[in-house]
């Protein structure tokens, strides 16, 4: 009989993180969970365990590099062999540059970016002693395309891409059979909406189209499973990366008219807390007030399928014109 697979996952006591903790325990995974929240935790595990898993939680901020490091070692000792692991704990501000401060960007730089970092150096210590292994950084359309009011977050996010990709050329020099993939992921209904940081005086919302965490779930499994270079998700992530490639300065101009009202409603929020320093307890659960607006469904290829795609279409668009060509000889 084949001894179950073990994976850690970051930031699994709400959202996309919890979301996919329960996707790999219905895929027969030992499930390790690290998040702030004493109280998420202990209701994703009994999520997991009244579906018979067998999981193991940490309360850790993955801003903490050492404590990520402890909790690896537990993990390795009591769950068993780190498999996989998924980098997702995030944290954001809603606020234009000009009303962040400096302390509110170097935090979600250390949740955001460092917190992915702390993560992977925590798996690559273990996974290295045994050549084998999955690393998932769960990113964002973000990590190409910037919009405005989130700039911490996007460029913490852009970074995340940058050190994966410094990561992955090192391993392939190396020859190691670690693997390493990236999620580029759309909006989704989760609660960072009712939690994060606000300085816009209106309540936040994603910007549509709308993914039930769930499918956000479905691709880091299937990361996990096949370890493509990155893995891109719905429609709004192939345009976001291709129209940047194509057309950034367009995109600036088209993100500087909509992208202010898209991030919130009409509606007047009042201050509430959030949980940029500290975790909100009432608030951790899967999914956000967006049911009803959301999709259970995306389109997802690897980057390598839509380099293809791209390819097939290029030539085809040239046989065409070669045709139309000779035709007009």
């Amino acid at each position: 009989m084949t001894e179950p697979r073990t994976v850690v996952i970051t930031g699994a006591s709400a959202g996309i993180g919890r979301a996919t903790a329960l996707a790999f325990a219905s895929a027969g995974y030992r499930v390790g969970l690290l998040a702030r929240s004493q109280a998420g935790l202990r209701d994703t595990e009994a999520e997991l365990r009244a579906r018979g898993a067998t999981t193991l939680s940490a309360c850790v901020d993955v801003a903490d590099a050492e404590a990520v490091e402890r909790a690896a070692v537990r993990f390795e000792t009591e769950l068993g062999p780190i498999d996989v692991w998924v980098n997702s704990a995030m944290a954001t501000v809603f606020s234009p540059v000009s009303q962040l401060t400096a302390e509110e960007i170097k935090r979600v730089t250390e949740v955001t970016y460092l917190g992915f970092v702390h993560g992977t150096l925590a798996a690559l210590r273990h996974m290295r002693k045994r050549d084998s292994g999955t690393i998932v950084q769960v990113g964002s359309a973000l990590a190409y395309r910037a919009i405005p009011l989130q700039s911490a977050y996007c460029a913490a996010k852009f970074a995340v891409r940058g050190f994966t990709d410094a990561l992955r050329c090192e391993l392939i020099h190396d020859g190691s059979h670690i693997r390493l993939t990236m999620v580029q992921l759309p909006a989704h209904n989760t609660p960072q909406f009712e939690w994060a940081r606000n300085k816009l005086g209106r309540r936040l919302q994603p910007v549509p189209p709308i993914y039930a965490p769930e499918v956000a779930a479905r691709a880091i499994l299937r990361a996990a499973t096949e370890a493509p270079r990155e893995l891109w998700l719905g429609r709004a992530t192939f345009q976001s990366i291709l129209g940047t490639a194509l057309m950034p300065g367009w995109l600036d101009r088209l993100l500087a008219k909509r992208a202010y009202e898209g991030q919130s409603t009409n509606d007047h929020e009042p201050p509430r807390p959030d949980n940029l320093y500290q975790a909100v307890d009432a608030l951790h659960r899967t999914a956000g007030r967006f049911e009803n607006a959301c999709l259970d469904k995306a389109t997802c290829l690897s980057s390598e399928s839509v380099g293809k795609l791209l390819a097939l279409a290029a030539a085809a668009a040239v046989l065409g014109i070669v045709l139309v060509t000779l035709a007009l000889a």
